[in-house]
């Protein structure tokens, strides 16, 4: 999934993230295992009641890396085009 990242149109951030899903844009949500829990548990509860596939299992230097910024990131989209 990361690779999809690389190449897709995306968002990267929590608030980016989460204006993109109340948006209706988002179509993967990708969140960091190792980002603070209660900064990615308020999207996690958003992804879930609009039905937007949550995937886990990135740090958040591989989700930066994925974005091709050289930070890390605690949450990405991949949005509609």
């Amino acid at each position: 999934m990361l690779e999809e990242l690389k190449n897709a149109k995306r968002v990267i951030g929590i608030k980016q993230v989460t204006k993109a899903v109340n948006n209706g844009l988002a179509q993967y949500v990708f969140l960091a295992i190792d980002a603070d829990d209660r900064i990615l548990k308020p999207l996690r509860t958003l992804c879930e009641t609009k039905r937007i596939e949550v995937v886990t299992g990135a740090t958040m230097a591989e989700l930066g890396k994925a974005c091709s910024i050289e930070v890390g990131a605690a949450a990405a989209a991949i949005i509609n085009k």
